[in-house]
């Protein structure tokens, strides 16, 4: 239940009224950021929630079900507000918003209306539209474990617990060429083998692209040098002598798990559950599904 100031509410009871609404958007690199559809910057708990962004919102509904609301929020992309290379990078990706109603004459007389994270994003031109998911939505995300015949960790994490560094696994290279938006040729990396990275992560240290990650779909050796193909073209342009970090990729099959990392203790997947194949084959003498024990009994 909302609690609405007593002065607040008296100034809705008289039907005159000086509100607009603030969103306070929190990135999960802890960057905060204040707008407004007022006409003039407000100074809310040391938040200086900008104006003249062009920033309204639709219409919000709310559903019975776990679906996404309706709300949205739409403004413009500016060098001083909302960059669009940070949209593009996903800085903005599942960030938090604070939905507030507040009194522009007394800030102080404001009330939370609603808390939600940043869905889809889209752009057109200068301007953007974001879907608003609220709390319910987290109802709907996939909690715990499944049940899959691979891996549900990633290599090096705290579930997997492998040790790249201890292992070698672990590379540091620069750009030498550029062969498309999502094509590097590097150099550094030339003491592993090809294929070490495929399925790995690449980490940019130096650049337009400083602190992004990407996940690397394919590593080949090509004229002695590293040749390296990202799944999805970095949102600044990629230029020579820009340094990087990489770590070696996984399957996540347990073959995989046991040969190459000898980490099997740690596998996080159900290799012998029955695939699809299995379930829907019918019944047969030999073929291993025709009623009896697995064991060879009847």
């Amino acid at each position: 239940m909302r609690n609405i100031p007593s002065a607040l509410q008296a100034k809705l009871d008289s039907g005159v009224t000086t509100l607009c609404h603030c969103w306070k958007l929190t990135r999960r690199d802890d960057v905060v950021q204040g707008f407004t559809d007022h006409d003039d910057d407000l100074m809310i708990g040391g938040v200086t929630y900008r104006a003249g962004t062009g920033f309204t919102s639709s219409e919000a509904t709310s559903r019975f079900d776990l679906s996404v609301d309706g709300a949205e929020i739409a403004g413009a992309l500016s060098d001083d507000a909302l960059l669009e290379s940070d949209l593009a990078a996903g800085r903005y990706d599942a960030a938090a918003v604070e939905s507030w109603l507040v009194d522009w004459s007394d800030v102080s007389l404001r009330v939370l209306t609603a808390r939600s994270t940043l869905g889809e994003v889209k752009r057109e031109g200068q301007a953007f539209s974001a879907e608003l998911r609220g709390l319910a939505d987290q109802l709907s995300q996939q909690s715990g474990r499944l049940f899959t015949a691979r891996c549900g960790a990633d290599l090096g994490d705290a579930q997997c617990k492998f040790d790249l560094a201890a292992a070698g696994l672990e590379g540091e290279g620069s750009v030498t060429s550029i062969e498309s938006t999502s094509t590097i040729i590097a150099t550094g990396l030339d003491a592993f083998s090809e294929g070490v990275f495929t399925g790995g992560k690449l980490t940019w240290t130096s650049g337009a692209n400083d602190g992004l990650s990407v996940e690397i779909k394919e590593h080949r050796i090509a004229s002695g040098h590293a040749r390296l193909s990202l799944w999805q073209a970095m949102p600044e342009p990629v230029a020579n002598g820009d340094a990087f970090v990489v770590t070696a990729g996984c399957d996540k099959r347990f073959a995989t798990c046991r040969e190459r990392f000898n980490n099997v203790v740690n596998f996080r997947g159900f290799p012998h559950i029955p695939g699809n194949d299995f379930v829907i084959a019918s019944p047969g003498a030999g073929a291993g599904n025709d009623g009896g024990s697995f064991g060879g009994g009847s």
